[in-house]
């Protein structure tokens, strides 16, 4: 089942930054909303509280009586904006109208009586909406006191324009400022996601090539300049591309070496058995069929050695082991051809040599070893499987395990070659020319290295040198 196509990476970045920043904007502009209110209501109960006690000191207390000093031209100053003009009214004792508009109402009684003090409330004049001030003074002789009521009214519309004025203030900023950030935030993911892109476009050329028949097509993916995490996803892509070069280049070198090297063989399988179908003669037709099951043996050997440097080539699980026992225990299964040889094989080395490694390919490794130096030595030679342990106190300190012989050797010219595939250092029959390129390979997947050395007076040593912890 293909997998649901979701929102791009681009549009959840976008909805995962912008409507957070959407939702603080709203939540910023509800705030400041009441902040305008509350500072247009404070400004406006400030104004009324100072209007309403100067008014007060105007209408002055004289015995039984007031004298209300409040010229025509502060009356007229009071009343001159038709749509904010201050109202307000004197009374004495409350409720009994002296001067002013006769129209402002009582306070609700849930302000109290508190003489001397200034109380706020809102009420209706007319049919408008309005915010009052009321200061209530005593006043008279002791034996017949009094009450003066003053009242101050003030119509909301004051208040509802300066609060407009307060928000369009606080959230004309504040939208500018959520424009430019969601500019920036679409520039800033944009640009972010460029590498994503390149990458993609890559990939996609990557795609289009023939990497089945040209493993050179999986070049590595190039990112100069990436964020981290793009990095290490280019480079954990690089290594599958590794990976994947290495397994097609292994593949095409194995059918290339199988193509070449079991060509002849294989011809002259078909040879000798189109000549043993025609003749006649049994002790002729034996002879050419002995020749058939050679060229069977050498072209199954082939095959095997071919199989096996092709396994040996993958990435190898490396484990504790005991070399020293691995190599005793390949020694005595190759003691019984020794014997038939003609050949003195032995063992020197530790009782015990732990390393990290893998054991199926050491034991194939030795093997080879040991078959060419049982093949090509010959009869009365002298064979040594010999482990050796380096210094522990070098940096780069490990073990070598080698197999000396005896034998003819090969000229020293001729060293440089010995672990090329195919090369063969003899025309004796039984060879293929793969197991010293598999004993290198070996050393190789072991973090090690394989060399050849010529022995004085006359015989060959290859060696293996393997690191205690392998890289």
């Amino acid at each position: 089942m293909p997998p649901r196509q979701g929102l791009s990476l681009h549009r959840q970045l976008l909805l995962w930054v912008l409507f957070p920043q959407l939702v603080l904007l709203l939540v910023g502009g509800g705030l400041a909303y009441r902040m305008a209110v509350s500072y247009a209501s404070k400004a406006i109960d400030q104004s009324l509280t100072q209007t309403v006690q100067a008014l007060a000191r105007q209408v002055k207390p004289i015995g039984s009586g007031l004298l209300v000093d409040f010229p025509k031209a502060a009356q007229a100053i009071i009343e001159q904006d038709p749509q904010d003009r201050l109202s307000y009214m004197v009374s004495s004792p409350p409720g009994r109208f002296l001067l002013g508009n006769r129209h402002l109402s009582d306070p609700p009684a849930d302000l109290g009586d508190s003489a001397g003090r200034v109380r706020l409330y809102d009420a209706a004049v007319e049919g408008q909406p309005m915010r009052l001030a009321v200061l209530e003074l005593d006043y008279g002789e002791p034996s017949a006191p009094q009450r003066l009521r003053v009242q101050v009214a003030q119509s909301q519309s004051l208040q509802n324009r300066l609060t407009h004025e307060l928000i369009a203030d606080l959230l004309l900023p504040m939208a500018l400022l959520g424009v430019v950030l969601s500019a920036l935030v679409y520039g800033g993911i944009r640009r972010g996601l460029q590498p994503l892109l390149r990458l993609q476009d890559q990939l996609g050329r990557l795609g289009q090539a023939s990497p089945a028949t040209n493993s050179a097509a999986l070049s590595p993916i190039e990112l100069t300049q990436a964020p981290r995490e793009v990095l290490a996803l280019a480079t954990a892509l690089n290594d599958l591309l590794a990976t994947v070069r290495r397994s097609l280049g292994q593949e095409k070198r194995f059918l290339n070496d199988a193509a070449h090297q079991l060509r002849t063989p294989l011809a002259g399988l078909v040879s000798q058995t189109e000549l043993a179908l025609a003749e006649t003669d049994p002790q002729a037709l034996r002879a050419r069929l002995h020749k058939v099951l050679a060229g069977a043996q050498r072209s199954a050997h082939l095959v095997h050695q071919l199989l096996a440097l092709a396994r040996h080539e993958a990435d190898v699980c490396l484990r504790p082991l005991d070399l020293a026992d691995l190599a005793r225990g390949v020694a005595r299964e190759h003691t019984q051809r020794a014997l038939q040889a003609g050949v003195d094989l032995g063992f020197e080395g530790p009782q015990q040599c732990p390393i990290q490694g893998e054991p199926l390919l050491l034991r194939e490794a030795l093997s080879n070893l040991l078959d060419n130096a049982l093949l090509y030595g010959g009869s009365g030679c002298e064979v040594t499987v010999r482990l050796q342990t380096e210094a522990p106190e070098a940096a780069d300190g490990g073990v070598v395990l080698a197999v000396e012989d005896t034998g003819p050797g090969i000229p020293a010219e001729e060293l440089p070659r010995v672990f090329q595939r195919f090369w063969r250092g003899s025309d004796q029959a039984g060879g293929c020319g793969l197991g010293l390129a598999i004993v290198a390979e070996v050393a190789q997947r072991h973090g090690g290295q394989a060399h050849a050395s010529l022995l004085q007076p006359h015989g060959l040593r290859i060696a293996i040198r393997l690191p205690v912890q392998p890289r």
